[in-house]
């Protein structure tokens, strides 16, 4: 059950990510250089216009700014609604939550696409939807997050997390993937497809979630030790985490007829009380600085400096969210060995620092390659 329940809370998080990644693919066909492009026989603009194959409203100059704040708009409602999300994620059962976020998440992200089918061309319909889903999308992390969290008790768990957390990454290479298929074409269908995947995962989650050991008469992990507890050397294998006590990982979900009482949902102030909460806020906070802006325009980074196609852009992306799942593996492994979890996160941190501050090279060098070419 534990390692069903880690698969499909594993695909529910990668169609999330997968649905909202082609928009970052799409940019560059929103808005390109014309000029290169042969015009269709019927097509009625004039000869010096070299934005006819752009769609508007994000054809003219301040096409930068308006995608930017279609991006804000998701991430505004998205920062806003996460607040929300988890107060309704502890106190509501998560098979119904979670199914219908991920229904009205399929619903938004094809309605985005669907503008190219009904040849929409106002701002404020691609904010509004985008509002829409980034407030839905809420509901996907704090739920999956508890449905693990009630399944996996005390233990090193850090390369199993590590493993799991690449949910992230898979669903922005898939996103970027299908996005490529008909981002040079009819671009809507990058928007359509993983609407419908993401709708028909939420009808197999609403379907097979289970939510609490619970429900399948099994004991519950141990998810906090006893002051007797607390007194045993954790590295004693008798009395470590993979020992043969009920809190190990191996017997959390016994089999049993006697469910226990769920936990109590904990208030927002109280969870700012637990150590290390604020702490890897912040690193989150500053992590996801920069993997959402690799997410949300590093296609079009490529497509304007290394001038490849909206297709051959995205692919290229994909490698970003590859060294993402190597690293979140390794942080894992590196974690569960040393047993340093934040010192694992603050090496991890500033090795990513230089990286990033590396762009700038990348970027000379495709212009250099372009000029080869």
């Amino acid at each position: 059950f534990r390692g069903f329940v880690l698969l499909l809370t594993f695909f529910i998080y990668t169609c999330y990510h997968m649905s909202r990644k082609p928009i970052s693919v799409v940019k560059s066909r929103l808005h390109q250089n014309c000029s290169a492009l042969i015009s269709p026989i019927n097509d009625t603009h004039s000869l010096n216009d070299t934005t006819w194959c752009n769609w508007a409203p994000f054809d003219q100059n301040n096409y930068k700014e308006l995608l930017g704040a279609v991006d804000d708009a998701f991430l505004v409602a998205y920062a806003i609604g996460m607040f929300i999300s988890g107060i309704f994620g502890e106190r509501l059962p998560l098979r119904y939550y979670l199914s219908t976020g991920m229904l009205l998440s399929g619903l938004f992200t094809a309605l985005f696409g669907l503008g190219y089918f009904w040849n929409i061309h106002v701002l404020w319909y691609f904010v509004l939807i985008q509002i829409c889903n980034g407030l839905v999308q809420t509901t996907g992390w704090p739920s999956v997050v508890t449905c693990v969290g009630n399944w996996f008790g005390k233990g090193k768990r850090g390369l199993i997390m590590g493993v799991w957390n690449s949910h992230t990454s898979v669903g922005n290479i898939l996103g970027s993937l299908i996005a490529g298929i008909w981002v040079n074409g009819h671009w809507g269908l990058s928007f359509v497809v993983p609407g419908i995947i993401m709708a028909a995962m939420g009808v197999v989650t609403f379907l097979f979630l289970i939510e609490y050991p619970e429900d399948v008469d099994c004991t519950p992990p141990q998810h906090h030790g006893g002051p007797e507890e607390n007194q045993d050397n954790p590295e004693d294998p008798e009395n470590g985490p993979y020992s043969n006590r009920e809190s190990s990982p191996d017997t959390a979900t016994r089999c049993s007829k006697e469910p226990s009482a769920q936990p109590a949902a904990i208030s927002f102030l109280g969870a700012l009380q637990i150590p290390g909460v604020i702490e890897f806020s912040l690193c989150l906070l500053f992590a996801k600085l920069v993997s959402y802006t690799f997410l949300y325009w590093l296609p079009l980074y490529i497509f304007n400096v290394a001038h490849f196609d909206a297709k051959e852009a995205g692919d290229l992306s994909t490698l970003f969210d590859v060294g993402g799942i190597i690293g979140g593996i390794l942080a894992g492994l590196i974690s569960d060995y040393t047993n340093g979890r934040a010192t694992t996160c603050c090496i991890m941190l500033i090795l990513a620092a230089p990286m990033v501050c590396m762009t700038s090279r990348a970027k000379r060098m495709c212009v250099c390659a372009c000029v080869g070419r």
